[in-house]
């Protein structure tokens, strides 16, 4: 259900002036109607179309705020709608790579990119750029340990090998599209620290503890 700005009309009557009107003004600001409709264009990036309604709070999907389902094309909705799909944990301005990292268990991100649409959240003619850090209002959740996804790797997560190098993270229950090979034990700041047994050393998106150290399964 979405929210719509309305206006609406004071009226003064004088009764000093023989019952003529003496005036009608719109006050400068209004409330929300559960049973309107209305909405809003909103930023748009590579990745994702975002759209939101008016009149759900100062800034364009800010922390407990609501998004429907999907990454690549979504818009804010109230929480309590049936079309909500997650929840912003985190929101920051920038851009994701440069800026704090979300929350352990987020499930995914969504970018918005700095744009100067007709109408916005505050009114101002700008969406700034920035990032929300969304959690899943349902199961499953890949950003849970072991839950094989999410922005950042984490202790419990598994992955596996994906050449160069490198690795990838995986479902920890072998339902992914790879199996996994290591699973991170600890997290630690310095690969010294890792316990006996540890075969592989991860880098983690955590500023105090980068290092995860890994053990094959």
């Amino acid at each position: 259900m979405r929210a719509r700005r309305f206006t609406g009309v004071l009226c003064a009557l004088s009764a000093l002036l023989a019952g003529v009107l003496a005036g009608c003004q719109a006050p400068a600001s209004g409330g929300s109607d559960p049973g309107g409709t209305g909405g809003r264009p909103g930023d748009r990036t590579p990745a994702a179309a975002v759209s939101r309604p008016s009149g759900y709070g100062a800034v364009f999907l800010a922390v407990d705020e609501c998004s429907s389902s999907g990454t690549a094309s979504f818009t804010e909705v109230p929480c309590a709608s049936g079309r909500a799909a997650a929840r912003v944990v985190a929101r920051h301005d920038g851009k994701a790579s440069s800026g704090p990292p979300c929350p352990a268990t987020t499930d995914f991100v969504l970018h918005i990119s700095e744009q100067r649409p007709s109408a916005d959240e505050d009114g101002d003619g700008v969406v700034t750029q920035g990032y929300a850090c969304m959690r899943s209002l349902r199961p499953p959740h890949p950003g849970d340990p072991g839950g094989g996804g999410g922005p950042r790797t984490i202790v419990g997560d598994c992955v596996h090998d994906a050449g160069e190098g490198r690795v990838r993270e995986t479902a920890c229950d072998g339902e992914g599209e790879r199996k996994p090979r290591y699973k991170v034990v600890e997290a630690v700041t310095r690969r010294a620290q890792c316990p006996a047994g540890t075969a592989l050393f991860v880098r983690l998106g955590d500023d105090d503890r980068p290092v995860g150290c890994a053990r094959p399964l």
